[in-house]
């Protein structure tokens, strides 16, 4: 490949106390039960964010197979993982939602509500005309449900997977160019500066946010871009007070989310394009990781405001562990996707809640 391609955004790491709670929680809001691999080891190439100590931790890769990214949940186990000094105000710098896409607005309100679920807002309509609510997991994350038309596949579930993240930045002009450019969420779909409606809920005083939201292109590449559908970005900044860096003073791995992470295809064009343009890869696992059973070049790069963003080229993947089915990626033609029935074997995994 002459470039690089982002195939979508692969999933975001949660950092908690207890890993496995925090995925029963997780299967039974969102249905991210399907596991792609869980594995416990040593975090040795993170050193940079781990105060240069090799920090021990579990993790699980949890996907939602109606489509969409998954989430990373990580738990030290060598140490005990912190929380932020002080409130999250919206609008900090780093990554403050993740978005959630769902099929009807209301039955997944109404069902989250039965469900006890702490819902910080009713549904309403974004600056774009989509039905969204935010609400809390117990762990202090905020996420946003919103009725999306992007889906892999379809079953009974009210929510699929990851369809966007909202990051927190000084300036979205000056952040643009990463996102939109380099992470190829191209399309703008809405850029505005006010006091929004929609985001009273989450801020204590009437505060005007700078707004942009980016959106990935409808085609998709890579082995798993069905699977991880259309996402969007949405860069908001504070126009009249000064916010902290959600992360200061604490480690990668600490709790909350500690990054987004693309799925790439040409991972050393994307390191060179990077490089050229101010993101040097501060990580880099030099085209060899092991998560377990799953294998291959993992990186990172921080944002204009410092927030962690990873990029992941998948080798190798189990399809069925127990049967000894591991998928070769690297024998494939990039960018071309799997064939849709050996995606769906990873739904024999799933672990019910």
């Amino acid at each position: 490949m002459s470039t690089a391609t982002i195939n979508g955004i692969q999933q975001v790491g949660i950092g908690v106390k207890d890993a496995n709670e925090a995925w029963k929680w997780y299967r039974k809001v969102f249905k991210m039960d399907v596991p792609i691999f869980q594995d416990s080891a040593e975090a040795a190439l993170m050193t940079r964010y781990t105060a240069g100590k090799v920090e021990k931790r579990h993790a699980i890769l949890a996907m939602n197979m109606q489509g969409g990214g998954g989430f990373e949940i990580w738990q030290f186990t060598s140490r005990t993982p912190t929380g932020p000094t002080k409130k999250i105000a919206w609008g900090d710098l780093g990554i403050l939602a993740v978005k959630i896409r769902c099929k009807k607005i209301q039955d997944t309100y109404s069902f989250m509500k039965s469900e006890g679920v702490n819902l910080l807002s009713e549904p309403c309509k974004n600056p774009i005309g989509v039905w969204h609510f935010y609400l809390k997991d117990p762990y202090g994350n905020i996420f946003e449900v919103e009725e999306n038309g992007s889906w892999f596949s379809s079953n009974n579930d009210l929510t699929g997977g990851v369809s966007g993240v909202v990051i927190g930045v000084t300036d979205t002009e000056k952040s643009l160019p990463l996102y939109q450019e380099h992470f190829q969420h191209t399309e703008v779909l809405f850029s505005d500066t006010q006091v929004w409606d929609d985001f009273s809920p989450l801020v204590e005083n009437d505060e005007a946010f700078s707004r942009v939201i980016l959106r990935s292109s409808n085609q998709r590449t890579g082995a798993f871009g069905k699977l991880l559908c259309q996402t969007t970005i949405e860069l908001i900044a504070v126009k009249d007070s000064k916010r902290e860096k959600i992360y200061d003073g604490r480690l990668w791995g600490d709790l909350g989310f500690i990054h987004v992470c693309f799925d790439v295809d040409g991972m050393t064009n994307l390191r060179t394009c990077l490089q050229e343009n101010g993101f040097p890869f501060t990580v880099d696992s030099n085209n060899g990781f092991d998560m377990g059973k799953a294998a291959g070049h993992f990186a990172y790069i921080e944002d204009p405001d410092g927030t962690l963003v990873e990029m992941v080229e998948t080798h190798k993947i189990p399809i069925m562990e127990k049967w000894g089915w591991y998928l070769n990626l690297q024998k494939r033609k990039k960018g071309k996707t799997l064939p849709d029935f050996i995606v769906k074997m990873l739904s024999l995994n799933r672990v019910k809640s």
